[in-house]
């Protein structure tokens, strides 16, 4: 049992989503800047990439965690300094260290890396609004699991002297969020799933693809 229902937990994306609108729309088109940067490559734009995916993480960690659903649940403040965590970790590590890379793929892991962005950024907020409607439904970039979906599609793209430490909180999250799908109705979040699925499968089939080889002084 939940220590909320399923009113409450909607009624909260509506008023976030009210609160906060156009945050959606300038989130999304972060989402496809660092889609586009992907086909640039270089250190600045690894530094750039990392600092979007960051950003995502600290709107939805302080707005929608600490904000909005801890008037839900006091998990909320775990939730929301886990996420707030990661987006330092990814701003460290991406953006000031420059110790994370990300590379366009061909074969099964371009393809789920493409898969897996589509989905977070056009197939789940439009699924989100035609079966909860607006403002009810989760929106990419502001509420957490569109935005985990989103970066494990990163991730499989991405070489890190740690990957799976960067992947870890992402990967928790499938775990925590994906049971809104059975519990909270929200079927997109089997996206999720899916999207860890295919992170953990191809780090075990291939581990180095993902371990970055610089060498730092």
């Amino acid at each position: 049992m939940l220590p909320f229902t399923n009113e409450q937990f909607f009624d909260a994306f509506a008023a976030y989503n009210a609160a906060i609108w156009p945050l959606p729309v300038v989130a999304s088109v972060l989402g496809l800047v660092a889609i586009g940067l992907l086909f640039h490559g270089g250190s600045a734009t690894n530094r750039l990439i990392a600092a979007i995916l960051a950003a995502l993480w600290l709107i939805t960690g302080v707005g929608y965690h600490i904000l909005f659903f801890a008037e839900v649940t006091v998990a909320a403040y775990i939730y929301g300094a886990l996420f707030i965590a990661f987006a330092l970790l990814l701003a460290i590590e991406g953006t000031l260290r420059n110790r994370i890379e990300f590379r366009l793929a061909r074969g099964a892991r371009g393809w789920l890396a493409t898969a897996v962005i589509f989905y977070a950024i056009v197939a789940y907020p439009a699924l989100g609004l035609l079966l909860h409607g607006y403002p009810e439904a989760p929106l990419f970039g502001v509420v957490p699991c569109p935005t985990a979906i989103f970066t494990l599609g990163f991730l499989i793209l991405f070489r890190s002297s740690h990957p799976v430490l960067l992947a870890t909180v992402p990967l928790s999250w499938a775990v925590i969020g994906g049971s809104a799908a059975f519990l909270l109705e929200v079927p997109q979040d089997f996206g999720l799933v899916g999207a860890a699925v295919a992170w953990v499968a191809l780090y075990l089939k291939d581990p180095y693809a993902m371990r970055l080889q610089r060498v730092y002084a």
